[in-house]
């Protein structure tokens, strides 16, 4: 699939850019030609299926890996040769989160603060506040030893590190791992106050209402390359509408022009047609919403909803996946 480079409108520089990275392990090539680009003060989220690429191209940002090819920038300085300061820099929270099991949750917070490792930053001097604030905000037990966690809340104790940093650019690879939805929106909050503080986020998920609900650009990745990037309002434009309506008559009955329901399901835009009745249910795609609408105003309508696509409609799409609709 080729890629697709939307235009950006938005000047802020690049805290990464990838280009052309390619990355093999053994005959499996994890990153093939992968690009990235992630504006500073916004939040960019990074999505693929397991075995993507994902977290390869993750471990390269952070000097964990080294590309075979291409280059990563990374604050502006090189990925691999400058990973110490740029690690200075930076705070990461992998997927999981393994923790020294005779220390403290509490202790093993101080320690990632100090140490680096998931959550690593700089940490701010004395802001033993914000730290407790994070810990009253997840509900997280600092008192407990590691080992009596559970993955989720070693998850907290890797985001508690990370958010009480003074990091410019925070790098989440699936953070919620093992949230439940109540910690969820406490992370999905706390994402959306480093936004607001000018803060870089990267965001590497499969929950996709996630996705949707916090970034300002998205990048696809399969098979180790970037199949679409842009805005979430860009790569809509590019995918089609429900269009749900509710008929005066039915579709085989509709007064002079309209069209019938073979009509409807012959017609260029229009995929996946449903007929209940006098109920329509069908897809379109957005170059042919107006000739569809003047179709449904001639047929005569009693209600009608327009339901622009999802992320998840997106991102199925370039799988050759059906999206199961309720």
């Amino acid at each position: 699939m080729t890629t697709q480079h939307l235009p950006s409108h938005d000047p802020a520089p690049l805290a990464i850019e990838a280009r052309d990275l390619v990355k093999t392990f053994g005959a499996t090539r994890a990153l093939d030609g992968f690009d990235l680009s992630v504006p500073t003060g916004q939040v960019t989220g990074f999505l693929g299926p397991n075995g993507a690429g994902k977290s390869t191209a993750i471990r390269v940002f952070l000097g964990m890996l080294r590309a075979d090819s291409g280059t990563a920038r990374v604050l502006g300085q090189d990925a691999w040769a400058d990973q110490v300061a740029i690690h200075r820099r930076l705070a990461y929270v992998p997927g999981d989160t393994s923790l020294w099991p005779n220390l403290t949750g509490g202790e093993a917070i101080d320690v990632l603060a100090r140490l680096g490792g998931p959550g690593h930053g700089r940490h701010r001097t004395g802001d033993r506040d914000r730290r407790n604030e994070l810990l009253e905000r997840f509900e997280l037990d600092p008192t407990q030893k590691a080992r009596t966690y559970s993955k989720g809340n070693r998850q907290k104790v890797a985001l508690v590190a990370a958010l009480a940093s003074d990091a410019e650019l925070f790098v989440f690879d699936e953070p919620t791992s093992g949230l439940d939805p109540l910690m969820e929106a406490v992370f999905t909050d706390e994402v959306r106050s480093l936004r607001e503080a000018g803060r870089t986020v990267l965001l590497s998920s499969h929950i996709l209402a996630e996705v949707e609900k916090l970034c300002d650009t998205v990048t696809i990745i399969r098979a180790g390359r970037a199949v679409e990037s842009g805005t979430l309002a860009e790569m809509r434009h590019l995918t089609r509408s429900t269009v749900s309506a509710t008929l005066e008559q039915g579709p085989d009955a509709g007064p002079a022009g309209s069209a019938d329901a073979s009509g409807w399901a012959g017609l260029e835009g229009v995929h996946d047609l449903a007929v209940d009745g006098r109920r329509l249910r069908f897809d379109v795609d957005h170059h042919r919403m107006t000739e569809v609408l003047g179709m449904l105003a001639r047929t005569g309508v009693q209600n009608l909803t327009i339901a622009p696509p999802s992320l998840e409609d997106l991102f199925m799409r370039h799988y050759g996946d059906r999206v199961e609709r309720p």
